[in-house]
């Protein structure tokens, strides 16, 4: 399923797609990297990209093109464990500040609601307040939502319970 946000094509990735997972991951710059993987990653491992590209039941992921662009701009990760999940997100260098985790964190939040998700989770690294801004804002907007801190470490986990979806 394609869908057309704000100038923004998202569409699901197809499971063991590794090639769009590593062409986002080569957008990337080191900081972005240690900042989604809450330490240095200079290149994703064989592992790392299986894991990534996994889609299933429990693994759904959203991939972001804007248009002129063919490749990879952003994208979204949910692994469900249960009614909770934890979410993930990466944005191109380039298209960082734009609002691209923005579309996608309001439609995997739609998308997990749909799928009878409750809470996400998000582990954030402490040096990211980028990251932590997006899920207050785009997560958690709302009157009946607020955002759950906790420390561990030098990361930070995030709790957001979801409403229901509307009838």
């Amino acid at each position: 399923m394609t869908r057309y946000v704000d100038g923004v094509t998202i569409r699901l990735l197809r499971n063991g797609d590794t090639a769009t997972v590593a062409a986002l991951f080569d957008r990337l710059g080191d900081r972005s990297r240690a900042q989604r993987f809450a330490m240095a990653k200079p290149r994703l491992t064989e592992a790392d990209l299986a894991a990534l590209a996994r889609v299933d039941g429990d693994h759904h992921v959203l991939v972001a093109f804007l248009d002129g662009d063919p490749r990879p701009a952003a994208m979204a990760q949910l692994v469900r464990d249960g009614a909770t999940a934890e979410v993930a997100f990466a944005v191109a260098d380039e298209y960082q500040g734009r609002g691209l985790g923005s579309i996608l964190s309001r439609e995997l939040a739609a998308d997990a609601r749909a799928a009878g998700i409750r809470e996400l989770r998000a582990t954030v690294s402490g040096e990211n307040p980028r990251a932590v801004s997006l899920i207050s804002r785009s997560l958690a907007s709302g009157r009946s939502r607020r955002v759950r801190t906790s420390w561990v470490g030098g990361v930070r986990e995030l709790v957001v319970p979801l409403d229901a979806p509307a009838p």
